[in-house]
């Protein structure tokens, strides 16, 4: 058995416990590893307010980390000690159906374990004196020590310094993987919401090519950071009396793609909206309420707007997220004002209530 400082979840709507827990070896292909940083995202929120229905308490959140393989279980072929790693919260398994289609970054092959909180055997490897405590997203970044399955784990180079290329394992790569998928040179470009992904989304729109960029957001207090990142319009949402017609004006009649990063369904019909008719693309990167719904007018998807959802950008987290690794070392990715409070794990909580009152872009967790 291991020792690890953690925060844990004991149920939703209480503050984060730090305290020491149990972490038992990999078993087979699994590995052990302890993590430099982790970011702290808004899908790490829904479960601490008990807003998602996968996830099961007591349990440890966290998705967005970096750090080095301290041991491999039985049968782990591609990872050894000392590696540097992302862990993956959708894992690329490379044999179900998904991963063979090529048609899709999906892969759910554990799903039905991850989403009841316990490693691919069905049972979980923390423990403290009370019992077991359950895994989240099959990453549970917010314990200096994690185990995680080894397909769902990127291996990247060892000069990417960990504390900042942690925000790969969610924000940065959800945000520029979906620009640089859905945006051709040229095209007009709208995103809906200047938080963690929405940046991000603006800065994958410039390296795509995109003529124009244009940031909404019910605040300004993030447009400096976007401006950097190359977006050349700002509509401020709360001062707007129609921010759909205000797109349609800067853009000649509607983006070339509307990129939606909020999970209000109102913004989502907005982006739509936004969409130019005829070869429009609004794509929905935001997390909704469950249970929610999204209705729209069928013409306009008669008339040629296409509608579509965006997972981890699009990307494969193990055979793809390298080269957005090297495109931040060379430069062309900046995460430049993007870490905006380095906190203790003990300091978590304060992280959370930074994001909660929208003063954050990404708080990250060091724990070295």
């Amino acid at each position: 058995m291991y020792r690890s400082m953690a925060a844990i979840c004991d149920a939703p709507n209480t503050p984060l416990r730090i305290a020491e827990i149990l972490v038992a070896p990999p078993q087979a292909g699994e590995v052990l590893v302890e993590l430099a940083a982790t970011g702290l995202c808004h899908t790490d929120l829904t479960a601490l307010d008990g807003l998602n229905p996968s996830v099961v308490y007591p349990l440890i959140a966290g998705h967005e980390g970096a750090g080095r393989v301290v041991e491999i279980g039985p049968d782990v072929t591609g990872l050894e000690v000392g590696d540097h790693v992302i862990p993956l919260y959708g894992p690329e398994c490379g044999i179900c159906s998904m991963c063979r289609s090529a048609r899709t970054n999906l892969c759910w092959s554990i799903k039905k374990t991850r989403d009841a909180g316990v490693m691919p055997n069905g049972t979980a490897r923390f423990s403290d004196g009370s019992g077991p405590i359950h895994h989240f997203m099959g990453t549970s970044t917010f314990s200096r020590l994690t185990v995680v399955p080894e397909i769902a784990l990127a291996k990247i180079r060892k000069d990417a310094p960990l504390q900042e290329v942690c925000l790969f394992g969610c924000g940065v790569t959800t945000g520029v993987g979906a620009a640089l998928v859905n945006v051709q040179h040229g095209d007009r470009v709208v995103v809906f919401g200047l938080g963690g992904i929405g940046v991000n989304a603006i800065q994958g729109a410039r390296i795509a090519g995109a003529r124009q960029i244009i940031g909404v957001d019910i605040s300004s207090n993030k447009t400096a950071l976007s401006n950097s990142l190359g977006m050349t319009d700002f509509i401020n949402a709360t001062d707007t009396d129609d921010v759909v017609t205000a797109i349609r004006d800067l853009t000649d009649g509607g983006a070339d793609v509307a990129i939606e990063c909020t999970g209000v369904l109102r913004v989502m019909r907005q982006s739509i909206d936004a969409a130019r008719p005829a070869w429009g693309k609004a794509v929905l990167l935001g997390v909704e309420a469950p249970g929610s719904e999204l209705s729209f007018p069928p013409v306009d998807v008669r008339y040629g707007k296409i509608i579509e959802g965006s997972y981890f950008g699009g990307i494969k987290g193990r055979s793809g997220l390298g080269r957005l690794i090297d495109l931040y070392m060379t430069g062309e990715i900046s995460l430049s004002g993007q870490i905006t409070h380095k906190l203790t794990l003990e300091e978590i909580n304060t992280g959370f209530d930074l994001m909660k009152a929208g003063e954050s872009v990404r708080s990250v967790v060091h724990f070295e």
